[in-house]
């Protein structure tokens, strides 16, 4: 891809100038995702101050140039030209019409303030979760959430605050829906959960000698085969797992190891590639654009949750991959594991105090309890400092145990330091999505389950770039799903495998 003074020819103008100006923004979101890239990775702690203000001058710099007059006048002009409706540009017309009406209703000193508070709050909260001290964090917690009501009432809203900002990343979702969804299928999940937990009593925790080098290359080995591009990407370590698509073909991984359970850092590495793989799926010359930009979070984590869950936590895969697992990890071997006992301790049911380590069973639980806290801080039912007190209350009424301190607590979670408010409800949207799309694909396409049997995974992954990733933001969530499975996303697919999994015990 590359930029020059004078904007592209080959389409109308309007639409050429609007094009181009979005691509040199994404230029500049280029160079700020790699920035947070870095802050999380390798930055000194006494570089973040700076950071902070880099953030700012960056955010303000992307929001001014987006919502500049020019912009809306590119845009209407675009729209008067009429495109037709299944075209490439008019899809970027709409998404791009979307996105500008609500940037224009944001201030650019709030947006510069939320990005500096964002970059300040993120140490304190790697320092707070390191002393299991949520005092050190309430301040910069308070600030993000003072500010994003801000946001939210700068946007408008209907209903509840909340509203606005689950818009930013579940377009056309609202509490009132989210709510009735997880009333409707809590109950099923806590019927499962007393049976799934007498069938898994026999079966052993994932525990043993596992240095992570040893993880890494195992781990490096399965990422490779299911599909991630390393020449376009790369897996580091954080404190908090997450995938960054910084730029076109550069898509950078983290996780986490815990020596003595490698799931921790498989599941994770699992999860963060389906993310990978998808941004690596969109269009990258469309970088920048609606059509070359994830439409939802339910979307993407449908595709995260699936390669964790529907692949990696499979019998088939652990009848192919325990002997590599073996190889990578002999420990493996020494302490009389097999595929079956493996794959037995990865779909183990037992309620735990931290998220992205949670059984299939309980993971749900998990977000509707920061889904109810966040809502409940971003309007003002709940004060910040009562934070810790409420999550834990109701944690123990969730899942039946006591939270022992703040880091297995509150503070576990990357996201409320990163004022990513709005965006947990879309882990349990994926879990529906993913378990939907992956039985229609199967239904669809024999040979993705005769593949899976034999360790290959490109007929799944290519059935997922067709019906997915290949839309971008060219469709709406809901469109996608009804065109790739013909209905809109319900909780049926995930119950049913929850059930065949867990009601007659993990076999």
């Amino acid at each position: 891809m590359s930029f020059s003074d004078a904007p592209p020819t080959a389409a109308p103008e309007p639409y050429a100038r609007l094009t181009h100006r979005m691509r040199e923004i994404s230029m500049l979101g280029a160079a700020t995702s790699a920035l947070q890239w870095d802050a999380e990775t390798y930055q000194p702690k006494k570089g973040v101050p700076w950071r902070a203000e880099q953030f700012a001058f960056l955010g303000g710099l992307r929001h001014r140039m987006f919502t500049a007059p020019e912009i809306g006048d590119w845009l209407k002009a675009s729209e008067d030209h009429g495109f037709a409706d299944d075209s490439t540009e008019a899809a970027n017309v709409r998404g791009l019409r979307r996105d500008y009406d609500r940037a224009t209703k944001l201030p650019a000193e709030l947006v510069e303030e939320l990005a500096k508070t964002k970059g300040l709050a993120h140490l304190a909260w790697q320092d707070a979760k390191k002393h299991s001290d949520f005092a050190r964090f309430r301040p910069n917690l308070e600030h993000i959430f003072t500010l994003s009501r801000r946001m939210a009432d700068a946007y408008g809203w209907e209903g509840s605050r909340y509203n606005a900002l689950l818009e930013g990343w579940e377009p056309g979702a609202t509490v009132a829906e989210l709510r009735a969804l997880f009333d409707s299928f809590r109950p099923r999940l806590r019927e499962l959960l007393a049976p799934a937990l007498e069938k898994s009593r026999s079966a052993r925790k994932l525990e043993g000698d596992f240095p992570a080098a040893q993880q890494a290359a195992f781990n490096a080995e399965v990422a490779r085969a299911i599909g991630f591009d390393f020449d376009a990407g790369r897996i580091d370590v954080t404190a908090h797992p997450f995938c960054s698509h910084i730029a076109p073909y550069d898509c950078r991984l983290t996780t986490r190891y815990d020596e003595r359970n490698f799931a921790v850092s498989f599941s994770s590495v699992m999860h963060e590639c389906g993310h990978g793989m998808y941004e690596l799926g969109l269009d990258q010359d469309a970088f920048g654009l609606p059509v070359g930009s994830a439409e939802s979070l339910g979307l993407h984590e449908s595709q995260s949750r699936l390669w964790e869950n529907q692949v990696g936590r499979s019998r088939e895969f652990w009848e192919h991959w325990f002997p590599r697992a073996a190889h990578h990890l002999p420990a493996l071997r020494a302490d009389g594991w097999t595929p079956e006992t493996v794959w037995a301790a990865l779909n183990r049911v037992s309620p735990s105090f931290i998220r992205v380590e949670a059984d299939q069973l309980t993971y749900d639980l998990h977000i509707m309890l920061r889904f109810d806290i966040e809502r409940r801080l971003l309007e003002g039912e709940l004060d910040v400092s009562d934070a810790p007190a409420a999550w834990n209350e109701e944690f123990e009424r969730s899942l039946g145990l006591k939270v022992p301190d703040d880091a297995h607590g509150c503070l576990q979670d990357v996201h409320w330091c990163e004022a990513l408010i709005g965006y947990f409800p879309t882990y349990s949207l994926g879990n529906l999505n993913a378990a939907q799309l992956f039985a229609a694909a199967k239904k669809q396409d024999p040979a993705i389950a005769a593949g899976l049997a034999r360790a290959e995974y490109a007929p799944l992954l290519s059935w997922l770039r067709d019906h997915v990733h290949r839309h971008g933001a060219g469709l709406s969530a809901g469109e996608i799903m009804r065109r790739a499975t013909g209905e809109p996303t319900k909780p049926d697919a995930h119950l049913a495998m929850l059930a065949a999994k867990f009601s007659a015990g993990v076999e």
